[in-house]
C-alpha cells in the first residue's frame, strides 16, 4: 500500500493525501518538495524555477486547495500561456480537490463566453485564464480581483515571449496588494524578472536541481539533412520505429500543414495542431493523441503548450528551435515517469552554428547520428513482418485460414511463388530498394562547371522575374536561394540565373515555380513581377548609375531615406511571417559571410 510518506511530511492533509493516492502519485517532485512546505506555513511570495513536466501544477495547487475555503469572491488566480494548458491546469485542480467544495473553473478564448458569464454568476473560487479572455471579462466587468489570496503567473517566461507583458502588468494592476504572488517558470529571462521586482514583494526564489532538465532517461542525438531532404528523413525515422508516438515541432503554422499533407499523402496517419484549428477540434486532437489514437501530433511551440501525453516515445524538432531554452520545453515531454524517450533534431548545413550554441547553452551533449539507410528499413520491415508471422503460429489463431492458404498455393506449381505474390500485395512497394533513394545525393549537374545561379540569362523556358529586394537588404545569390525555398519550396537545382543588385534582383525559374513564387511572395508583401523593358543579360542603367543608400528604408533595414528618388518599396502585409523567413536565412549565413571575411582578412 502506497502511504505517501513524503507527501506527509510536507504538511498535507490527509483529505490532500487520498486524492494523491487516488491518482497514483507516490514521491513529490523535485519542485513540490521546495514550494509545497513554504507555501503551506509562510506568507512570502514565491518564485519557482523547473521544467516542463516537473510537476509545477501540484506545487501550487496542493497549497492552495489546502488552504483556500469556499467564498462568495474569487479567492485565486492562475494565468496560463495557453487554451491547452488552461484546461489542463484546471482538469489537474479539480481531480487534486477531492473532498473539497472549492469551484475551479477555466477561462479562455474560443469556448463562448456567455458560458463563461454564467458560471462567473454562480461563483468561482479559483480562475484559470488566459490573459486574453481575462482581459475580455475585465473590460466587460463580469470579473473582479479584489478578494484575491493567491495570483500565479505559470510558464511565466512563455507568457512574457508570445507578447503578453502588458496585459499581465495590467491584470495585476487591477488586483489587491495583500495577495500573495507565485510565478514558476523553465528560465528566468530579463522580462521575469522585471515582473518579478514590479509586482513581488521580497520573492523566495526555489530552483528544482539541474538534473531535472535533462535526465539520463532521454536520448538525445541530431541528424545533419539538407533542408529539402527533411520529409524524406523523418519518413525514415517512423518506418524503423513502428511503435513511435511522437510530438513533431515545425516553426510556423505553414510548416505543420505543409508537413501533415505530405504525411497523409504518403499514408501516415498525423494531425496537426496550430493557432488556426478551431478549439472544439484542437481538444479533440488532443484527447485522440492522448489516447493514442495517432502515431504523431505535427505542432508549433505555442499551439504544444500544456500538451501531457503519457509514453511519448519521441519528440522530434523538425524545425530547429529558436534557443536553448525552446529545446529544453521541447524535450522535456519524453523520458518521464521512469519511462524512457529519444529527443531527435534535424540540423542543416546553415544551422549547424546556431545547433553548437544550443548545446552549449543547454548544457547537454547532443550525439551526431546517420539516418538508416533505405537497406535497414527493408529489413527491419521484413523482420517485423517475419516475427508477426511467427506469434501468429504459435498462437494458432491461424487454423480457420488454412484451406483458404492451400487454395492460394496451389494456383502455382511453386509455393514460393504464390507467396511472394500475397506479399507484394501487403507490401506493394515497400520492399523495393528503389523506393528509398539515397539522401543528400547530389543532383545531377550541368556540363558546364557554373552553378545554375551563375549561368547566362534567358535560358529557353526561364521566366525572368524582378523581386524588389536586393543587396542593401544583405541579400546575395546564396541567401536569395534560401529565400526561394522558403517562400515557394522550390529546389536551388531548378532555379536559373540570379542577379542580385542594390535594391532589387532578377531571378530566373521555370514558369509553373515562378507562378507559384508570385503567389506566394505577394502574400508575403514582396514586390515581385515578372521582368518588363530591360534586357537581362546587362546591368540596368538605372543601377549603373545607382550608389549604396545605407539610410534606404526597407522592409528588412528598417531604416530611412527621404531623399531617394525612387518610389517607396511596398511594405509587407504579412510582417511576422516574412520577418521570420528573412531572420532565419540572415542568421544561418551571416555567420558564412563572416566567417569567409574573416578568412580573407587572414589572407591579406
Amino acid at each position: 500500500m502506497n502511504d505517501l510518506t513524503e507527501f506527509r511530511e510536507l504538511g498535507l492533509s490527509e483529505t490532500t493525501l487520498e486524492a494523491l493516492r487516488a491518482k497514483g502519485f507516490e514521491k513529490p517532485s523535485a519542485i513540490q518538495k521546495l514550494a509545497i512546505p513554504g507555501l503551506l506555513s509562510g506568507s512570502c511570495d514565491l518564485i519557482g524555477q523547473a521544467q516542463t513536466g516537473t510537476g509545477k501544477t501540484a506545487a501550487f495547487a496542493l497549497p492552495m486547495l489546502e488552504i483556500l475555503k469556499r467564498s462568495k469572491k474569487i479567492q485565486a488566480l492562475v494565468l496560463s500561456p495557453t487554451r491547452e494548458l488552461c484546461l489542463q491546469i484546471a482538469e489537474e485542480m479539480e481531480s487534486l480537490k477531492g473532498k473539497s467544495e472549492l469551484r475551479i473553473a477555466p477561462f479562455y478564448g474560443g469556448q463562448s463566453i456567455e458560458i463563461q458569464l454564467q458560471t462567473l454568476k454562480k461563483g468561482v473560487d479559483i480562475a484559470i485564464g488566459t490573459p486574453g479572455r481575462i482581459m475580455d471579462h475585465m473590460r466587460r466587468g463580469s470579473i473582479s480581483f479584489e478578494g484575491l489570496k493567491f495570483a500565479v503567473l505559470d510558464e511565466a517566461d512563455e507568457m512574457l515571449d508570445m507578447g503578453f507583458v502588458e496585459d499581465i502588468e495590467t491584470i495585476l494592476a487591477e488586483t489587491n496588494g495583500d495577495k500573495r504572488m507565485l510565478m514558476f517558470s523553465a528560465t528566468m529571462p530579463d522580462e521575469v524578472r522585471k515582473i518579478a521586482e514590479k509586482f513581488m514583494q521580497n520573492p523566495e526564489i526555489i530552483r528544482a536541481e539541474p538534473e531535472a532538465v535533462c535526465t539520463d532517461l532521454t536520448e538525445q542525438f541530431f541528424y545533419e539533412v539538407k533542408r529539402e531532404d527533411k520529409f524524406a528523413a523523418l519518413s525514415r525515422l517512423i518506418d524503423i520505429h513502428p511503435d513511435m508516438s511522437a510530438l513533431v515541432f515545425c516553426r510556423t503554422r505553414v510548416d505543420v500543414d505543409e508537413l501533415v499533407e505530405k504525411l497523409n499523402t504518403k499514408g501516415y496517419n498525423v494531425e496537426a495542431l496550430h493557432g488556426d484549428i478551431a478549439q472544439a477540434q484542437r481538444t479533440r486532437v488532443i484527447n485522440r493523441f492522448k489516447a493514442h489514437k495517432f502515431r504523431l501530433l505535427i505542432a508549433t511551440d505555442v499551439a504544444a503548450r500544456g500538451i501531457d501525453v503519457n509514453n511519448l516515445t519521441h519528440v522530434i524538432n523538425y524545425s530547429i528551435p529558436r534557443n536553448a531554452e525552446v529545446y529544453i520545453h521541447r524535450i522535456g515531454r519524453t523520458g518521464r515517469a521512469g519511462n524512457k524517450g529519444a529527443a531527435i533534431t534535424f540540423v542543416t548545413p546553415g544551422e549547424r552554428h546556431k545547433f553548437s550554441l544550443i548545446q552549449k547553452d543547454a548544457k547537454v551533449e547532443i550525439i551526431k547520428q546517420e539516418l538508416p539507410q533505405g537497406r535497414d528499413i527493408i529489413e527491419a520491415k521484413k523482420q517485423r513482418f517475419a516475427d508477426q508471422l511467427a506469434g501468429m503460429m504459435d498462437s494458432g489463431k491461424h487454423r480457420d485460414c488454412i484451406g483458404f492458404a492451400e487454395e492460394l498455393l496451389s494456383m502455382s506449381d511453386n509455393p514460393a511463388e504464390a507467396f511472394a505474390a500475397v506479399l507484394k500485395l501487403l507490401f506493394k512497394n515497400e520492399l523495393d530498394p528503389a523506393n528509398y533513394p539515397e539522401i543528400g545525393a547530389k543532383p545531377k549537374q550541368r556540363k558546364t562547371d557554373r552553378k545554375a545561379w551563375e549561368a547566362d540569362a534567358g535560358d529557353p523556358g526561364h521566366m525572368r522575374l524582378y523581386i524588389g529586394i536586393g543587396k542593401n537588404d544583405n541579400f546575395g545569390a546564396v541567401k536569395m536561394l534560401d529565400l526561394i525555398w522558403e517562400i515557394a519550396r522550390i529546389k536551388k537545382a531548378r532555379v536559373g540565373k540570379i542577379d542580385c543588385f542594390d535594391r532589387f534582383s532578377f531571378i530566373d525559374l521555370e514558369p509553373e515555380d515562378a507562378a507559384v513564387f508570385m503567389k506566394n511572395a505577394r502574400a508575403a508583401g514582396i514586390n515581385v513581377h515578372p521582368e518588363q523593358g530591360c534586357k537581362t543579360d546587362k546591368k540596368p542603367a538605372c543601377e549603373k548609375q545607382e550608389k549604396p543608400a545605407k539610410t534606404e528604408k526597407t522592409a528588412f533595414s528598417g531604416k530611412s531615406d527621404k531623399k531617394s528618388s525612387d518610389k517607396p518599396r511596398k511594405q509587407p502585409r504579412s510582417v511576422s511571417a516574412l520577418r521570420n523567413w528573412v531572420a532565419d536565412i540572415s542568421e544561418e549565413m551571416d555567420s558564412k559571410e563572416f566567417r569567409s571575411s574573416k578568412g580573407k582578412k587572414r589572407k591579406k
